[in-house]
């Protein structure tokens, strides 16, 4: 099975340590940063007085991510865009479950591997079964090695 889950406790923590840290820093203490999560939307919002705090706040935001387990490619940014009073806000979009286009170039890889295994897309999920558990170990190495612009996980392998 290959899904793409966000562990919103764990975006929570890695929010709340990128904060402790902008805080701390001598170079960001002033830029008054605020990141909020918005879990129903699955949406990050960056707020910051300038382009360079911006971006220093995504690299410790992006650091926190890799530390706590969190894959970096379910951040999809949009355009910075100004806010009030001359500051700057970044909104990121958490990727969260497979859409059908991934789902489908996921099975597409499947069945062009030509091992004997039934791919099937459910909801934000591709199940995939076959008789042999070498089989599916090779899908997962497959899948891992690919260049895929999602993150995957893989759960339930009986």
């Amino acid at each position: 099975m290959s899904l793409s889950e966000i562990d919103f406790q764990e975006v929570d923590n890695a929010i709340n340590q990128a904060l402790k840290e902008i805080r701390q820093r001598y170079d960001l203490k002033d830029s008054n940063t605020k990141i909020e999560l918005n879990k129903k939307e699955k949406i990050i919002t960056i707020n910051t007085k300038d382009d360079y705090s911006r971006k220093q706040s995504i690299d410790i935001l992006q650091s926190k991510f890799i530390r706590r387990g969190l894959s970096i490619k379910a951040l999809k940014y949009k355009e910075p865009e100004p806010a009030a009073h001359g500051r700057l806000k970044q909104i990121i979009h958490l990727q969260s479950g497979i859409s059908k286009e991934n789902a489908k170039l996921i099975v597409k890889m499947i069945k062009d591997s030509k091992l004997k295994i039934n791919a099937q897309i459910q909801d934000e999920q591709v199940r995939v079964t076959a008789p042999k558990i070498d089989d599916l170990q090779a899908v997962i190495k497959m899948i891992k090695e690919a260049d895929l612009d999602f993150p995957t996980q893989f759960v339930n392998m009986k």
